[in-house]
């Protein structure tokens, strides 16, 4: 595993427990603050805090010794795995949402004194109990907010797949189905990915496509990924490319070992030419941008460029290269579309929206075209918001 993956483990498993401990704290100052008995505050704040422990240690183990839990039962996942996922992610927001509502008190009295007409205006009340109930009710609302839509996003939107279709001229007639980030593992079960498997092959595709990030943390997911990828019937065949968790999570022999039990053809820096009744076309692929060796030149040599070529780039930012050589269509993944995105009128909001120009769809430069998916699995947490699952189908023409 790669110094920079462990880097940014240790830096997840800081926030998480930086996040976790904010809450703890405030927790307790509400619990202390209540009108119970000494004895009760006592055991309450026990029971917080060995819980608050066990997510801890729970974060410890997944985090720094990744589980090879090739597919868990449904039980484990939704009475231990979920509700964890859940908990993590929301809590680094919910502790914002805290930390910002206790900034905003201590800043109030001081914004207050600098003008004296408020100041006069803000003599002390009566104290109302009913309305101090109702302040500490709507600060633990806003503070509960970022867990409850995380697991709204985990239980719902992250399961809720789209069908995005797409044409374009391409110079020979395909159907063209592209899945990429599977990302399978504790999240993605083998019972998911058949899932998505089975609605594939109702589609019909005439090629399948798979961009890469097969598995998020451990190379034990990716025969299984590659099983069930292998049972989608393409007519003329399934090609494949790396991403850079394949490359963070195993060496090549043992990456290449797995695809050659498999149907699926890998293309590192290389190509294929295949023959439909209405003409040849090629499929290339590259190695991962960051994390592998991509040769772009390798991949396109010896290819008649007259005949209509696919490219396959797990990650996106290669478009400009391929334009460059005139490459028809490029189909990369990576970006998941953000994976958690604010939509505003006429603007997205994410990471992805931020680092990358090409997040999510469709773009073009010149006679070239590139084609993003948001992808079906999930890394981080598994949650998805306004970013669905996306099993893409081309209509080549």
């Amino acid at each position: 595993m790669e110094l920079k993956f462990i880097i940014s483990r240790f830096a997840v498993l800081a926030v998480l427990l930086a996040s976790q401990g904010c809450l703890f704290l405030w927790v307790r100052g509400v619990i202390a603050a209540s009108g119970w008995s000494q004895p009760t505050r006592r055991r309450l704040t026990a029971g917080v805090g060995l819980a608050f422990a066990l997510f801890g240690a729970l974060n410890l183990v997944v985090l720094l010794r990744p589980i090879a839990w090739v597919d868990p039962p449904l039980l484990a996942q939704v009475g231990l795995l979920y509700p964890v996922a859940v908990w993590n992610f929301g809590a680094i927001f919910s502790a914002l949402a805290v930390l910002a509502i206790r900034a905003g008190r201590a800043l109030a009295p001081a914004a207050v004194s600098r003008l004296p007409r408020l100041a006069r205006l803000a003599d002390p009340l009566p104290v109302d109990p009913g309305r101090r109930r109702l302040l500490k009710a709507a600060v633990g609302g806003v503070a509960a907010g970022p867990v409850v839509l995380s697991g709204y996003g985990a239980a719902y939107a992250s399961m809720a797949y789209e069908v995005e279709e797409v044409n374009l001229s391409f110079g020979c007639p395909l159907r063209v189905v592209q899945l990429t980030d599977i990302h399978a593992g504790l999240y993605m079960t083998r019972r998911e990915m058949r899932r998505y498997a089975d609605r594939v092959n109702r589609l019909k595709p005439d090629l399948l496509v798979l961009t890469g990030d097969f598995v998020t943390n451990s190379l034990s997911y990716l025969p299984g990924c590659l099983e069930e990828m292998g049972r989608i019937d393409a007519r003329y065949g399934a090609f494949a490319v790396l991403g850079n968790h394949e490359h963070y999570c195993g060496t090549l022999p043992d990456i290449r070992a797995a695809f050659g039990d498999s149907r699926i053809v890998l293309l590192r820096n290389a190509h294929r030419i295949l023959q439909t009744p209405c003409g040849r076309f090629a499929v290339a692929g590259i190695d991962d941008l960051r994390t592998g060796r991509p040769d772009l030149a390798a991949a396109l040599q010896g290819l008649d460029r007259g005949i209509p070529m696919l490219l396959l780039s797990h990650q996106p930012e290669v478009f400009p290269e391929a334009a460059s050589h005139e490459v028809p269509l490029t189909l990369s993944g990576h970006w998941h579309g953000g994976q958690i995105t604010m939509r505003l009128p006429g603007l997205d909001l994410s990471i992805a929206h931020l680092v990358s120009p090409y997040p999510e769809g469709l773009f073009r430069i010149g006679g070239s075209h590139l084609y993003v998916s948001r992808g079906i699995g999930t890394t981080g947490a598994p949650v998805r918001l306004n970013a669905p699952p996306e099993i893409t189908l081309l209509h080549l023409t």
